[in-house]
């Protein structure tokens, strides 16, 4: 099978990977601890869930949209 024939390589897959990786840590943060119903909660608005953490997210987004369209080098190298 001819490798040139392929849409990504390594380093796309690799550049996807971080970016998912980025992305649920985003999420996570965003998560925090859990509340109850009879107490509430001043945490919810911490800067962390409101401004850190949906920048993590949307720096992951971006990275795997660049890993999405970061083209191949072509390495012509023909081997007959």
């Amino acid at each position: 099978m001819d490798r040139k024939n392929f849409a990504f390589d390594k380093v796309n897959f690799i550049l996807l990977a971080v970016g998912m990786l980025v992305v649920i840590i985003g999420f996570v943060l965003m998560s925090g601890g859990g509340s109850s119903e009879n107490a509430y909660d001043p945490a919810i608005f911490s800067p962390m869930r409101i401004k850190v953490a949906p920048v993590v997210c949307f720096v992951g987004f971006v990275s795997i949209i660049y890993a999405i369209i970061r083209k191949p080098k072509d390495n012509d190298q023909s081997q007959d």
